[in-house]
């Protein structure tokens, strides 16, 4: 990448954010300014859409948003979804089968209605967001796999996150993607060639903007397929070793404005 980048593309958790959840006053401004001179910046996350509120409130202005690890593009201003590439049922169906071979002891939930909301087994331990309304446990796997998943989420006691993934991933390949955003043993799930990248590439089209003219952050394994398809793609200090493997810089953690940091270099803003 020679020239200023003409998108930043970032994800949320673990990088942008710090580890409280908390985005810095700074970053935020640091984005706000890019924004204002033309640039545009867009949220690639895991993370479904009911989540990003958390994320606006403290914006100066809500961003577009690559949710559910590229399964949905959603406009924050208009709230509308874009774009969706959900797992059908019968896909979903395949997916529980193969798993539940492989992990006997293996629990699922769905992200469904473009990620608003979320189904789960009864024995599903939920982390976030147990008691909002937009959760609800089912009474039979039938129901949980019977509609359009943006996202299918498995988890298991005790597991290795990075050995579960590959557990997993190798239980389903050709058939699914399955990745990875924390160290807390969850595997997540998506349709076959829906990634980070994917997603973020569909955008980018739209704006008529090349991938080598993308300057990407992340932290996590999901973040791979995005960095190493932009043109840039950047590190936080504190990321996975899968990803520090990968990308072309990396730049202060996230609880240091590690992403402000270097976009003040890129921009010369401060």
């Amino acid at each position: 990448m020679g020239e200023a980048p003409r998108l930043i593309a970032t994800d949320i958790d673990g990088t942008l954010l710090r580890d409280d959840r908390s985005l810095s006053p700074h970053t935020a401004d640091v984005l706000a300014r890019i924004s204002a001179q033309g640039t545009p910046v867009v949220l690639v996350t895991g993370r479904p859409i009911r989540w990003l509120k958390l994320v606006y409130d403290q914006l100066a202005e809500p961003l577009p948003a690559i949710c559910a690890n590229g399964a949905v593009v959603y406009d924050p201003v208009a709230d509308e979804v874009l774009r969706a590439d959900p797992l059908a049922p019968e896909l979903l169906a395949e997916v529980a089968r193969r798993l539940r071979a492989e992990v006997p002891d293996v629990s699922f939930a769905v992200e469904i209605v473009d990620s608003r909301q979320m189904r789960h087994e009864a024995h599903y331990p939920l982390r976030w967001d147990a008691d909002h309304d937009a959760i609800r446990a089912v009474e039979t796997p039938e129901e949980l796999l019977s509609a359009p998943a943006v996202k299918l989420l498995a988890r298991a006691a005790d597991q290795d996150p990075d050995a579960f993934v590959a557990l997993v991933a190798g239980a389903l390949e050709g058939l699914a993607e399955a990745t990875h955003s924390s160290y807390s043993g969850l595997v997540e799930i998506s349709a076959a060639g829906v990634t980070k990248a994917a997603g973020l590439a569909w955008y980018c089209a739209r704006l008529g903007i090349d991938a080598r003219d993308v300057l990407a952050f992340g932290d996590m394994p999901n973040d791979v397929p995005m960095l190493t398809w932009a043109g840039r793609g950047v590190a936080v200090a504190n990321a996975h070793h899968a990803v520090l493997a990968i990308a072309d810089e990396v730049t202060s953690a996230n609880s240091t404005d590690g992403v402000a940091a270097y976009l003040e270099k890129v921009f010369g803003v401060d």
